[in-house]
């Protein structure tokens, strides 16, 4: 965070092409990190690029119901384990069951 400070106060002091070929950093990372900038050293740190919402995500009556029947039944295979939840109101593809 600090070799970004020292970034962002050499482009604002001289200019981002010049900070570009005294620092090795392209034009674009500098543009980068000014537009984020916004003159505390915490505006440079790294942000998680987790996303904010995931609209289909499994619901967590979905996930009880996945839980409960692999529980009950640990020796089925996926399609049979899909085949019973769907006539239990599942309504996903047999592919989303390997994501839980």
């Amino acid at each position: 965070m600090a070799y970004r400070l020292s970034l962002m106060k050499y482009a604002e002091k001289y200019g981002v092409s010049r900070a570009s070929r005294k620092y090795n950093k392209s034009r674009s990372y500098i543009y980068f990190w000014k537009k984020r900038w916004d003159g505390t050293p915490e505006s440079l740190a790294c942000q998680s690029r987790r996303p904010h919402s995931h609209p289909n995500q499994h619901t967590e009556a979905e996930l009880k119901l996945i839980r409960d029947m692999r529980r009950r039944n640990p020796h089925l295979g996926m399609v049979e384990l899909w085949h019973r939840l769907r006539q239990r109101g599942y309504t996903r593809r047999p592919e989303s069951l390997f994501r839980v």
